[in-house]
């Protein structure tokens, strides 16, 4: 009988510092399981092979939204990692931490120890930046963080252009001063991809306290009575149960772990009855409160010493690759974007509720979800809504694990969502009007010269918009009755149950969400350790 003392369910970006953190003490006996395979391949290993990902159903969910009636009853594609390190083997590996008043925020709701001031020694903690140690970072831990190995003049001539229209430059915007114009950090180490898994399970994985079982299919969290035992999985095409003696934790992600919770029978119990669910606790809030980032892509065609386009492509790109592979230093061992600019869409604003975000290169979105970087040399600036005021949900399909859930963002339903990514679109154009970034644009490709109207740019946020993948909230945190879990993370109406994943956000943090939630795992540990329950009794 498989016994362990805590399963943690999902070895992504939250799961992984938990199980280094965990496993630290060799009396804790951890599981960690992961539902996709190994991420030890060359795509996953080289930051620019994210694209090369991006429909791989080995690797990735391959998710869908439902149809959304305000974009053209669009599906959007949600791609989200599935292979050890989850979505961090994924992703842009942007690291950005987010802003004070996000955190402070959190704690205002009701959940004392996330403030800031709370969660920044876990920041500190967990990373390595190659900027060295000071009071707002630390150099110490076991994630890399890293500047761009190459940073493009026309990268320097945005950001002087940005502060050219009154955006202040930050020299790091994960250190004192977020909001302002910058050079973007990654979680990148001497050009590799450096996941959360590689960062800090990879390195233990020799401990015998410590175990790792990929391609585990979670079908549920088992209980006896209200008390969390173990889990259901499917493996090999065989059904097996796992008991915890301590805990079971979920740490699948902001879709995966309220489904995993409502098969399991916590959940609203008028949804857990129209599948035929048992009812084990009844959690309204399971599934609601889904957020994520809306992201709108403009590009402009540019000189040709402005972009690397031309080195991804013909047969420059081989050369690349010799580079990369011989170095590491090469186009190939770049993040996602070089430049983020955090600004208001209006000047009553607290803070920046707008991203910005720069790359030296571009590409064509297709409407199936595929991309492809342009033959001619161009720019690409993103505009991402930081605080949306619309929310939305995860439902169940079917009672059946293998279906994914629905998932309804409800994007572009808020008056004040659409006005705040009109700015952003409005920001933009006057930043790449602006010197010394001017002189490197020969035209405006998306949305184009000719759109100019709000209703233009509506229109063209509906045919176009797209999500960031930063979703978040849908098990949050909080102590009102649509809260799923307290602020120690327990999953509230019964025990041994905790979620340690991006879901408990109760709002989205301003920027990228991966180094939050990996935030989020590693001080977790900390819940864990000092609530640590005695071991139960297990029969066999």
């Amino acid at each position: 009988m498989a016994v362990y003392d805590y399963i943690i369910v999902g070895a992504g970006s939250a799961g992984s510092p938990l199980a280094r953190g965990l496993s630290d003490d060799p009396q804790n006996r951890v599981l960690l399981i992961e539902a996709g395979p190994s991420s030890d391949r060359f795509w996953v290993n080289t930051p620019a092979g994210m694209a090369m990902l991006y429909f791989d159903r080995e690797v990735n969910w391959n998710f869908y939204t439902e149809p959304m009636a305000k974009l053209h009853d669009r599906r959007m594609y949600w791609p989200r990692g599935k292979m050890l390190g989850g979505s961090s083997s994924l992703n842009g590996m942007i690291f950005i931490r987010g802003h004070r008043n996000d955190f402070d925020s959190w704690a205002r709701l009701g959940n004392s120890g996330w403030g800031y001031d709370d969660v920044l020694p876990y920041f500190r903690k967990m990373e390595r930046y190659e900027g060295g140690d000071d009071q707002y970072r630390g150099s110490y831990g076991p994630l890399h963080i890293t500047d761009p190995v190459i940073k493009q003049n026309s990268s320097f001539d945005f950001i002087s252009a940005a502060t050219k229209t009154g955006i202040p430059f930050t020299e790091d915007m994960n250190g004192a001063v977020h909001d302002g114009v910058g050079f973007i950090q990654h979680n990148i180490d001497k050009g590799r991809r450096h996941s959360a898994y590689k960062a800090f399970v990879e390195p233990v994985l020799n401990r015998p306290n410590l175990t790792v079982q990929t391609k585990c299919e979670v079908q549920r969290v088992l209980f006896n009575g209200r008390v969390a035992t173990g889990i259901e999985i499917v493996r090999d095409g065989r059904r097996e149960t796992i008991h915890a003696a301590r805990e079971v934790i979920l740490s699948a992600g902001s879709l995966k772990s309220p489904q995993i919770l409502m098969l399991s029978g916590v959940g609203s119990a008028a949804e857990l009855k129209q599948h035929g669910i048992d009812l084990v606790h009844e959690s309204p809030g399971v599934g609601q409160n889904l957020q994520d980032h809306f992201y709108i892509h403009t590009g402009y065609r540019s000189t040709p010493d402005s972009s690397y386009n031309a080195n991804l492509s013909g047969l420059r790109k081989y050369w690349e690759g010799f580079r990369y592979l011989l170095t590491g230093h090469s186009y190939l061992a770049l993040g996602s974007s070089q430049v983020a600019a955090f600004v208001k869409s209006r000047p009553e604003e607290e803070y920046a509720d707008l991203q910005i975000s720069f790359r030296p290169m571009s590409f064509k979105y297709f409407p199936d979800g595929t991309v492809a970087v342009d033959r001619h040399p161009g720019l690409g600036v993103s505009i991402y809504q930081l605080r949306p005021r619309t929310t939305g949900t995860v439902t169940l399909r079917s009672a059946n694990p293998s279906d994914p859930g629905r998932y309804t963002p409800n994007f572009l339903t808020d008056a004040d969502d659409v006005r705040a990514v009109i700015a952003g679109i409005r920001k933009v154009r006057e930043i790449m009007s602006s010197e010394p970034i001017a002189s490197r644009v020969t035209a405006e490709e998306v949305p184009g010269p000719s759109l100019r109207t709000d209703e233009q740019l509506y229109q063209y946020m509906q045919a176009t918009g797209n999500s960031a993948h930063h979703q978040v909230g849908t098990c949050k945190m909080g102590s009102d009755p649509m809260a799923v879990v307290d602020d120690r993370l327990r999953v509230r109406g019964v025990e041994r149950l905790r979620i340690v994943d991006a879901s408990i956000m109760p709002h989205l943090t301003s920027g990228n969400t991966n180094a939050p939630t990996i935030m989020i795992g590693t001080k977790a540990v900390d819940l864990v350790l000092e609530d640590r329950l005695p071991r139960r009794s297990i029969a066999s």
